[in-house]
């Protein structure tokens, strides 16, 4: 019976503590679930919202590509231009990868411009910031002055990423093409330095070498 009454007593006085205790907290406890549960709202709308923007600009891009099909030109480059610009990392690349492709007549410099928006706003790993560079220095390539492409390519000639041997090749194709044949020489030659590329690289470096050690 004595212990009974104890397990009673302890019961009693571990009850009245927890009560003294939620008393006490109770405030904090419910500002904490409080922000837990806000927390949990607010997540899941963001996901739900981001879920949502990512279907509405596949949407877009896919309708894009019909009237592209359909030989409606203006609509689908009314669209693609606006997913540029919404600076969504996959869908804005996507479309500025066929506005590219089709050029739908605008000048080079308008896309290096679009190209310039994409990279400066969205978030990349450093490859496809890499291919994203290679590409703009493709169009540059016909109209800006030797500073302005070396100055492009410079993060890829500096760097061992994949992208290097094709931005050497730009630049010495770019001096071939303008007959300073030493200038193009030393570009081609760098290119036959780099092991394990694809053979039609060397090839193509080494008949420019070549040419422009004949001139």
């Amino acid at each position: 019976m004595n212990d009974n009454l104890f397990q009673t007593q302890y019961d009693v006085t571990k009850r009245s503590k927890l009560k003294i205790f939620y008393d006490e907290k109770k405030f904090l406890i419910f500002t904490l679930l409080s922000l837990l549960l806000i927390s949990i709202v607010v997540t899941s709308f963001y996901l739900d919202s981001k879920k949502k923007k990512k279907i509405n600009l596949s949407e877009k891009y896919v309708m894009a590509k019909i009237y592209l099909q359909n030989n409606e030109i203006e609509k689908s480059k009314k669209i693609l231009n606006e997913l540029v610009f919404l600076n969504d990392s996959t869908y804005s690349t996507l479309a500025l990868f066929l506005i590219t492709d089709k050029k739908f007549s605008e000048e080079d410099k308008r896309i290096v411009e679009l190209f310039d928006h994409v990279i400066e706003n969205n978030k990349f790993n450093i490859e496809i910031k890499n291919l994203l560079t290679f590409k703009k220095s493709l169009l540059q390539a016909d109209f800006v002055s030797e500073t302005e492409l070396i100055n492009t390519l410079k993060p890829l000639i500096n760097s061992e990423t994949l992208w290097k041997p094709h931005a050497l090749s730009i630049l010495g194709d770019f001096f071939f093409n303008k007959s300073e044949f030493v200038k193009a020489a030393e570009f081609y030659s760098q290119i036959m330095n780099i092991k394990g590329l694809n053979p039609a690289i060397y090839e193509h470096a080494r008949s420019q070498l070549i040419l422009a050690n004949n001139d």
